[in-house]
């Protein structure tokens, strides 16, 4: 059933997932192709705000901190694991892989290498108070309009 916590908490890990997307981009070569990174992570960080986030609002102060944490860790993982799958599937239509395991695995091989990419100070505190700012405000939906 949607909600305003519901709603608020998946524009909130919208608007985060695509500013963390433009951060990265500037922490990468210029000559690097993204294509609609930046839209693919926004409508993950809705979806992920809409089911993560926004059922868990209303809990308190304490809890809205620990769900902002819990919808950015969430966020980011479904969007390494996408990226990750789709480089994979453009890696194994080049035929570079000798089968499906094969190809299975490099999704982890793969994402690892992008989530070392995150591990930059300025991508860090943008993810850190996003999920603080995504919790406050998910909690002061819930509160003020139920």
């Amino acid at each position: 059933m949607p909600t305003a916590a519901k709603a608020v908490a998946a524009l909130c890990l919208a608007a985060l997932g695509y500013l963390a997307s433009e951060v990265l981009k500037t922490l990468l070569p210029a000559s690097t192709y993204f294509g609609n990174f930046s839209i693919y992570n926004a409508v993950i960080g809705a979806v992920v705000g809409w089911i993560v986030v926004g059922t868990r609002a209303g809990r308190g102060t304490k809890d809205a901190i620990a769900n902002g944490l819990t919808g950015v860790a969430a966020l980011i993982f479904w969007c390494v694991f996408v990226h990750a799958s789709l480089e994979m599937f453009n890696l194994s239509m080049k035929r570079r892989y000798d089968g499906p395991v094969e190809a299975f695995s490099a999704i982890f091989e793969i994402g690892i290498e992008y989530a070392g990419l995150l591990m930059n100070p300025m991508m860090i505190s943008t993810l850190l108070i996003g999920a603080l700012l995504t919790g406050y405000f998910s909690e002061y939906a819930a509160r003020s309009w139920k």
